[in-house]
């Protein structure tokens, strides 16, 4: 299909603009195979990134350079989400779907354990996957980054859901950049990565995965050091409930609020803050 392709060459084209040297990883597995994007050196510690929704591993690229330096950095593109990973075994369509497929993915990079990174989306997949691995004498969570984490300590915002309703369920390339512009009150955002979003917008989209948000008392079997990243300026959700719901649940936890970011622009137009937050938090 045309717009398949052009998707690809668009996803293709937004990985070029990475700074640092990419391992492509297609690991196979009965889930179908999953993209992974390397870099770093190989013998560093391995450090798992989670996009949000729709934004592939792409979404990255001002962010591996400064990671890269002392971690192997494993970019994955969810295989229930668009990206390069191809779902062509059994569904992934289920809580616990999701967290066997990414057992497999740990399983297919060799690494026992990690520090697991997330943004929106990938926040809440990354949350449910320490809970889910929470009681591993070994744990594969070392260490839990979740960036402006929807879904994970406080709900959504009823406004960011109405007014995001029609771009999510009825994708066109006008609706996804008009409401990616309005919740970044008109930020300048990463051409490259725009056109692949313009390109998803008629790509096949695939249904995530969806869940509620774990129970306090869920939280409070987490083990390993946390780390809560907020943009100040988002609109996904009140930024004070998150706070509050994971200073209830979670025991080893660090909090840092950026000021001038939004849900959107956390990543790449706040990277130099959020870069050096996630380096502290990684020692």
């Amino acid at each position: 299909m045309e717009e398949i392709d052009q998707y690809l060459s668009a996803y293709d084209a937004a990985l070029a603009q990475w700074p640092v040297p990419v391992d492509v990883l297609e690991l196979p597995s009965v889930y179908g195979t999953t993209r992974v994007n390397a870099c770093g050196p190989a013998s560093a510690p391995p450090l798992v990134l989670l996009p949000g929704g729709f934004a592939t591993s792409t979404v990255w690229s001002a962010n591996v350079a400064a990671l890269s330096a002392a971690h192997r950095v494993y970019a994955v593109d969810v295989i229930c989400d668009q990206g390069r990973s191809v779902a062509s075994g059994t569904p992934v369509d289920s809580l616990p779907a999701l967290m066997a497929w990414l057992d497999t993915v740990f399983d297919g990079l060799g690494i026992g354990g990690a520090v697991l990174c997330g943004h929106s989306y990938g926040s809440w997949i990354a949350l449910q996957y320490a809970l889910h691995r929470a009681t591993d004498e070994e744990p594969r969570v070392s260490r839990l980054a979740l960036l402006d984490p929807t879904q994970c300590f406080a709900g959504f915002a009823p406004g960011f859901l109405l007014r995001s309703l029609p771009a999510l369920l009825r994708p066109t390339p006008r609706r996804v950049l008009a409401n990616l512009a309005r919740e970044t009150d008109g930020a300048e955002l990463d051409p490259a990565w725009l056109a692949l979003q313009e390109a998803g917008a008629v790509a096949p989209r695939p249904k995530l995965v969806a869940g509620g948000r774990p129970k306090t008392e869920a939280l409070r079997t987490l083990t390993m050091p946390v780390l809560v990243v907020l943009a100040a300026r988002s609109k996904a959700h009140s930024i004070a409930r998150v706070e509050a719901g994971a200073r209830a649940g979670v025991r080893d936890l660090t909090i840092r609020t950026l000021p001038q970011a939004t849900h959107f622009t956390l990543l790449a137009e706040q990277a130099e803050e959020l870069n050096r937050e996630l380096l502290k938090f990684l020692g």
